[in-house]
């Protein structure tokens, strides 16, 4: 362990860097997920001071970068030639296939005709209206969705028309971002299996009747979880043999038999004592590294891809200090017996919400001139994760960069995090002053005024007093990911690029309670602050939460700001807010009126909270970056070059003035075809659109009821190629905007002679 020696000489023997030792470690070894960490097990660290701030100077010290190695050429796993050309003539799970890929072999639609696509038919579920973020499965000729009444329901393919519809117990959303079909035995019967609420459940594919033989009455429990509106799980799962695996909303993984129900075994993505990572900790969290996304399974090998989210709460990290495995990882977990085989994580010690969002793809690439196969993943960071399937080990060398400390007392940051080379990133993290938006001089000027207001930089942790500005916090890429060329390995992300705003405070001040009588100092704060501070005190846009400000400022230096001004903030001379103003006005910031003054405590860690996820938007409520704001994006996994970026979607009241290809936040998600052809949606503007897959070109766009914020399908009926997308309104609209619409696109049946 001569490496970790250096390290520890390096950082020195301050305690409050013990974690940093882990990180350098690792990366220094290069093998991700054999290299036993150094840190003290949870509990270990009592005598710790939480109210210490990290070092700048001696983090200054450490090397700009660190690199893990690509793996090596003999280290490659050669491709076995799976999957074959007949799996992708069918679209059986969401996402298309276990692999992810979301590709079809039909070309029946193609670059020459797309054109001419017209619609086939549209389906209205009739129960509710909410958005639906499941890619359909087709069985045969059957439809299999769920709908925003919480119902399954089973449509003709080819008509439209519904043929059966299922109501799952519980409350929470059934097969919320998946479902799968198997197709069963010589001895079992064919189920779709999904999840809703706290079960799992098997049906029927053709009345939508539950499997009498799977758990009782067709469903199973999931173990150990809560369920809400979403449940105990949302990511679709997948099968290997007899075995489906289905990852938890809230964290762990667990292994089913696809027969009986039966549970197979457990993989904790929180460690448990004794579990490897379990040291990567001082204090676990209950909900964290969860898989909310999607997974993948190599059906030839039996391996099951998992990827993950951070440690809860976003942005605070001083409850769960080190790298919190298995939290912003890509993990390899053996399908039959749940054993990880081996973990690579993106950003340790996750203090940005920068969970890995979304579903693995499984390709086969030439790399030095062999077919290898591969694991991908894109996350909120641009970046692509590239894989050996077998190993682990990256296909290019995974450069890390010296990241900042933070000023809070008590973090204690990751000496290292992501700056990729190879593969190129899609999108960024760091918001600058180039970035802000030109569209019009006011809006130009209105972002200007508030950028002076916020903190920017490569990995800034979040700080009290100002909101830290970055891109991504919805993507880079999504929940929907990407999808694979198996023909090219060409990989094909949606993205989103547009600022979001974290602030902190410090959460010890007690609640208002704005039914009490207002105090003089209340009611100066209400007609002078509360416009830009809120009615609680916890800030609107960039304006700083004033929760917690008796432990930032002093009385002398709220004065001068209020007087002087600072940033977007106006000065408030002694002609608007007088003196006797001003002095009730600290009494109630500083928590001095109240009937009962708080009493200061000193709690073993300091208490942060946040204020939520307001995004950086002009005075017209347009990002206030520059465009494009959504993009489709083409990655040749072969090379690691990003070959094209495209916008996605438009505003059309910003066309309408000029405007055009500005691209909008977007949640859609694109497939593949072997037509040449790349069709995505999810744009603001209620659309979907075909691509030029070689250049992306746009070459066709339809017009849907409400925006499709799932991935289409493709598949053939009789002869007839047909692609359908759901419509049910945008996670971001307002619930007048959602529907309850699938709409099916096809090419114009021949004419009868």
């Amino acid at each position: 362990m001569r490496t970790i020696i250096e390290r520890v000489t390096i950082l020195g023997a301050n305690s409050r860097n013990v974690f940093a030792v882990v990180s350098l470690s690792l990366l220094t070894f290069g093998a991700v997920a054999q290299v036993a960490t150094t840190t003290a097990p949870p509990g270990s660290l009592t005598n710790r001071n939480y109210w210490v701030v990290e070092d700048a100077k001696e983090r200054e010290k450490l090397p700009l970068y660190r690199t893990i190695p690509a793996a090596k050429p003999e280290e490659l796993t050669p491709a076995n030639g799976f999957p074959k050309r007949s799996t992708f003539l069918n679209w059986h799970r969401s996402h298309g296939d276990n692999g992810g890929m979301r590709y079809s072999a039909l070309e029946q639609i193609n670059r020459q005709n797309v054109t001419n696509l017209q619609v086939a038919w549209t389906y209205h579920s009739k129960d509710g209206s909410n958005a639906i973020q499941c890619n359909p499965i087709i069985v045969r000729e059957v439809m299999i969705v769920p709908t925003p009444g919480k119902y399954i329901v089973g449509v003709n393919a080819e008509t439209g028309q519904e043929l059966w519809r299922f109501k799952p117990e519980g409350q929470g959303r059934p097969a919320f971002r998946g479902l799968i079909f198997w197709p069963g035995s010589s001895s079992e019967s064919e189920r779709v299996l999904f999840c809703a609420g706290q079960y799992l459940y098997a049906l029927n594919p053709k009345n939508g009747e539950f499997i009498p033989g799977f758990g009782q009455a067709g469903r199973v429990a999931l173990p150990g979880q809560s369920q809400g509106e979403f449940g105990a799980a949302t990511a679709g799962p997948a099968i290997f043999e007899h075995t489906i695996v289905v990852p938890g909303f809230e964290k762990d993984v667990w292994g089913f038999d696809v027969l009986s129900g039966q549970q197979l075994w457990t993989f904790h993505t929180v460690p448990h004592p004794g579990e490897f990572g379990y040291d990567t900790w001082d204090r676990t969290e209950s909900y964290a590294a969860n898989d909310w996304t999607g997974m993948a399974m190599d059906e030839q090998r039996g391996i099951a891809y998992i990827s993950t989210g951070g440690a809860k709460p976003n942005f605070i990290g001083v409850g769960h200090l080190g790298d919190n495995l298995f939290c912003n990882c890509l993990i390899a977990l053996d399908a039959r017996t749940g054993k990880r085989l081996w973990h690579f994580q993106e950003i340790p010690h996750d203090l940005w919400d920068r969970d890995i969002t979304a579903p693995p793809n499984l390709a086969t690439i030439t790399h030095n001139g062999k077919r290898v196969d591969v694991v991908a993943v894109t996350t909120k960071n641009g970046d692509t994760l590239l894989l050996d399937r077998v190993t682990g080990k990256p296909i290019f060398p995974f450069r890390m960069r010296r990241a900042p400390t933070s000023d809070l007392p008590g973090e204690v940051t990751a000496p290292y995090q992501p700056d990729l080379e190879l593969p190129e990133p899609f999108s960024k993290m760091e918001f600058t002053a180039a970035d802000l938006t030109d569209r019009s001089e006011e809006a130009a000027d209105f972002a200007a005024a508030r950028f002076k207001s916020v903190n920017t930089g490569f990995f800034r942790p979040p700080s009290l007093g100002h909101p830290n500005l970055y891109f991504g916090m919805d993507g880079g890429a999504e929940w929907s990911g990407a999808c694979i060329d198996p023909d090219t390995g060409r990989l094909y992300v949606s993205a989103n690029s547009l600022g979001w705003m974290i602030s902190i405070f410090r959460d010890d001040d007690p609640a208002d309670d704005l039914s009490a009588p207002k105090t003089p100092g209340r009611m100066v704060y209400e007609t002078a602050c509360a416009q830009c501070h809120g009615p609680t005190r916890l800030g609107l846009g960039v304006a700083t939460p004033l929760r917690g400000l008796r432990f930032r400022l002093s009385d002398k230096e709220v004065i001068n700001q209020v007087r002087t001004g600072k940033n977007g903030m106006p000065a408030f001379p002694n002609a608007v807010l007088s003196e006797t103003n001003l002095s009730a006005l600290l009494d109630y910031l500083m928590l001095r009126d109240r009937p009962k003054a708080p009493v200061p405590t000193k709690s073993e860690r300091p208490r942060y909270n946040f204020t939520g996820y307001p995004r950086f938007l002009d005075h017209e409520g347009y990002p206030a970056n520059k465009p494009p704001w959504g993009t489709l994006n083409c990655i040749d996994l072969n090379t690691g070059k990003l070959v094209w970026k495209v916008p996605l979607g438009e505003y059309p009241e910003l066309v309408a003035q000029g405007f055009t290809k500005t691209g909008t936040e977007n949640y859609g998600g694109a497939i593949a075809t072997a037509g040449g052809l790349l069709f995505c949606s999810g744009t603001r503007d209620s659309k979907i659109r075909a691509f030029d897959k070689d250049t992306g070109a746009e070459l066709w766009s339809g017009k849907l009821p409400w925006v499709g914020i799932a991935p289409p399908a493709t598949y053939m009926i009789h002869g007839r190629q047909y692609l359908v997308i759901t419509s049910t309104g945008n996670k971001l609209g307002k619930q007048s905007e959602y529907g309850d619409a699938w709409v099916a696109f096809a090419l114009p049946k021949p004419a009868k002679k």
